[in-house]
């Protein structure tokens, strides 16, 4: 039996050099070594690194290197006042920025126990699904391509063109929305704008199928993803995942349905899950999930008054009830939520923030053991995460 030697690795570490047989029947040694992945330009999927032990082209084990885009922002908010936390909260998922509005605005109006009126109840709810359907969009797109296929990249910037460029018609800004306010939205829809919303509906729903036709039936990006990066339920709930990566093991969970929060129980849409709970189900889960939002605010549209104030009365210093206050949505990622503890006084004691992609991150290294190096990639990139949100 050949002994086992040892090598250093530039961190100083001992890896073992194995011995294999080749084809003349010699003996082989393969050196496990680390390959750091990233980190990466915050152009890409945000700064992230990670380092992964791997023996010839199996991974033996990953460890995700955070941090990078730390900003503090549980720590800042607790000399901001609520209504001053808001424009915070557009740089945490960054890609659903409304539905990170929204979350926080919904925990201060839950604790203060506001009424919103119906027309901004209509609106906020646009908007959300709107922005989950930008921000599903882009990762079908940036998932394609990083496993190489560019033209699906450029399509889908198409329809998320138009759906940025009406919450710049509606808020001013194109990606840090700041829309949301407790008791309401800052403002109504422009002229037109409802009408506008109508006509690209039809228009997104044929280009979804031109996606499915594009996509989910090509052998190539079947052989990439079909059967890689696994996971049941058991093992989702053991790692408090939410949102599609839970519900691609079959498991039917969204808050819009379980604990509907807003209005959301005035409309009629399904919750779409998966079987195999592997990289593709993640993958068609997101084209799916687009079709039911198409499905919520076209309801919204049919349903929302005429007219209508669209804020709340609200006290000009707002001060959230003594105590500890959380309340949670369904974000484009799975369950946001903000968990706020009270003095009393017009500023949070403490606030802590359930982000999904951080969350749902904890899991990878797990996911990564055993598989081909080739399969990094699509296993990370199914996942889902923004770094703005896991770093915070």
């Amino acid at each position: 039996m050949a002994l086992v030697n040892q090598s250093q690795t530039n961190d100083g570490r001992a890896h073992a050099l194995t011995p294999a047989a080749n084809e003349t029947g010699g003996e082989v040694r393969t050196e496990e070594m680390l390959l750091n992945v990233g980190p990466q330009h915050p152009s890409t999927h945000g700064v992230f690194r990670l380092v992964v032990k791997i023996s010839g082209e199996t991974i033996l084990d990953a460890d995700p290197v955070i941090g990078y885009l730390h900003r503090g922002t549980e720590k800042l908010a607790e000399g901001l006042q609520y209504t001053q936390i808001i424009p915070y909260t557009d740089r945490l998922d960054y890609l659903a920025a409304m539905l990170n509005n929204y979350a926080l605005c919904h925990t201060v109006e839950e604790a203060m126990g506001l009424e919103i009126p119906e027309r901004a109840e209509y609106l906020r709810i646009i908007v959300m699904e709107l922005n989950r359907i930008a921000s599903h969009l882009l990762f079908v797109g940036a998932y394609l391509l990083d496993l190489g296929a560019m033209s699906p990249f450029l399509y889908v910037f198409q329809e998320r063109e138009r759906i940025v460029q009406m919450f710049n018609e509606i808020c001013g800004a194109r990606l840090t929305y700041n829309y949301m306010r407790v008791g309401g939205v800052k403002w109504d829809a422009p002229q037109g704008w409802l009408e506008e919303v109508r006509a690209f509906i039809p228009f997104m729903r044929e280009r979804l199928k031109m996606y499915d036709e594009l996509i989910s039936g090509n052998e190539i990006f079947l052989n990439r993803v079909r059967g890689i990066g696994k996971f049941d339920t058991e093992t989702a709930l053991a790692w408090g995942m939410s949102g599609i990566n839970l519900r691609s093991t079959g498991f039917e969970w969204d808050l819009r349905k379980k604990k509907p929060y807003s209005i959301y129980d005035r409309f009629e849409f399904d919750v779409p899950v998966g079987q195999n709970g592997d990289c593709f189900d993640r993958y068609y889960l997101h084209l799916l999930e687009m079709e039911q939002s198409l499905r919520i605010v076209e309801q919204a549209l049919d349903q929302i008054p005429s007219s209508g104030p669209v804020l709340g009365k609200v006290p000009k210093l707002i001060r959230v009830p003594a105590g500890e206050h959380y309340a949670g949505i369904e974000g484009a990622r799975g369950e946001l939520g903000f968990y706020i503890v009270s003095d009393g006084k017009d500023k949070p004691y403490r606030m802590k923030i359930r982000k999904p992609s951080f969350v749902n991150l904890q899991i990878l290294p797990d996911l990564l053991r055993g598989q081909n190096i080739a399969n990094l990639i699509a296993i990370l990139g199914a996942v889902d995460i923004v770094l703005g949100e896991v770093d915070a």
